[in-house]
């Protein structure tokens, strides 16, 4: 079926990305799935590429564009390759979209030409050892100091991507105490330095997926953040967290097609090239069964996938939309890249071979960004049940 998600500037910008990745990123990747992170030094060149200012207006040195297509575009290609641009994507797609929304004039002047660069990577951190996706039950504060000048940040966060190449941190803390009426109420956004004095970086998380983006714990002892940099209103951010998260599941829910399609890709070469008794796996019925059961739930997901990035470029992607988008695709890629694995016999299971990779990494995307069950309370509540 033909695609009409994409024009010709997607289509060169694919052409540039795969390049790159070729040049830049698949000769030393292995180094950096054993380091577990990418080097500090890539993100400057994805700087200079243009990766981090698409979306960011022409004013602080981006490109100016109001579109996710792009962004879909390298989900494809760096699944297609096998490979991750470390935590980067944290840098565009979830915190850029709260600078867009919450910074004013002078905060953007401050913050955006160096997001552009890559000479400040941006990280945000939600989530708090033992609260998970209960936002409302974090325990950091920022407390006014008596000449109003900065907040004193206190606390600790877990599961941070990006967390340790991080030069800005957009934290979620309390500046008032939760209401008996409003559980959510009290929390506020700020954009804090990491070089801040009290300010660490706690573990490295040793992940099961996802090896080469950086996430670690974060801790806050008595942190002064200048009020310049409070983000939005004050008590207000847990309504500004929910106003991105439809943006969120569409970024998890395309990448999981994307790697899903790439599934099918490394599998069919595999089983062309593989001989078994004699002749190719693929010549084996069962073989071409499982990957035509494989491409038609691709194509499905495909669909769906384009479906959400029309509406989320429209702006009227709505939170059960993007729901069933990231319940439906992640759901997909599970069940697909498994069946590609098990074609690939015992070499499926060699992190040498880009199918292993891909099966942790795919793992975490019925998890974050709301797993599975949520997703589904999502939609039924939308349905009226």
């Amino acid at each position: 079926m033909r695609r009409t998600v994409f024009n010709e500037d997607h289509e060169a910008f694919r052409e540039t990305i795969r390049a790159f990745i070729e040049a830049e990123v698949v000769p030393v990747y292995d180094e950096w799935f054993a380091a577990g992170q990418a080097p500090r030094e890539f993100y400057y060149k994805l700087g200079e590429l243009g990766i981090f200012g698409i979306n960011v207006p022409e004013e602080f040195g981006g490109a100016g564009m109001d579109s996710h297509k792009f962004e879909a575009v390298l989900y494809e290609e760096t699944a297609r390759a096998g490979v991750q641009f470390g935590g980067s994507g944290v840098h565009v797609l979830l915190a850029l979209p709260y600078i867009k929304m919450l910074a004013t004039d002078e905060q953007k002047k401050r913050y955006l030409p160096k997001f552009v660069t890559g000479e400040e990577m941006w990280a945000i951190a939600m989530t708090e050892p033992g609260t998970g996706s209960d936002l409302a039950g974090m325990k950091s504060t920022a407390k006014l100091s008596e000449d109003g000048t900065h907040y004193v940040l206190n606390g600790a966060k877990t599961f941070i991507t990006g967390g340790v190449h991080a030069d800005k941190v957009i934290v979620c803390a309390r500046t008032a105490a939760p209401t008996a009426e409003d559980r959510r109420h009290g929390i506020s956004l700020f954009a804090v330095d990491t070089k801040s004095e009290g300010y660490s970086v706690g573990r490295k998380l040793d992940k099961l997926g996802l090896r080469t983006s950086d996430t670690a714990e974060l801790a806050f002892v008595d942190v002064k953040v200048p009020v310049e940099d409070l983000l939005g209103e004050e008590n207000k951010g847990f309504s500004y967290l929910g106003h991105n998260l439809a943006s969120e599941r569409w970024g998890i829910a395309f990448g999981a097609y994307a790697q899903a399609a790439a599934a099918v890709r490394f599998a069919k070469q595999y089983v062309q090239d593989r001989t078994v008794f004699g002749k190719p796996v693929a010549a084996f019925q069962n073989t071409k069964f499982e990957l035509a059961a494989c491409q038609a739930e691709v194509d499905a997901a495909e669909a769906v996938a384009d479906r959400a990035t029309e509406a989320l470029d429209a702006g009227e992607l709505t939170p059960a939309e993007a729901a069933s988008a990231k319940l439906f695709c992640t759901e997909v890629a599970h069940r697909v890249i498994d069946r590609c694995l098990q074609l690939h016999g015992g070499y499926g299971y060699m992190n040498e071979y880009p199918i292993a990779r891909l099966y942790a990494d795919n793992r975490v995307n019925r998890i974050y960004g709301g797993t599975s069950e949520v997703m589904k309370m999502i939609i039924a509540k939308n349905m009226g049940l």
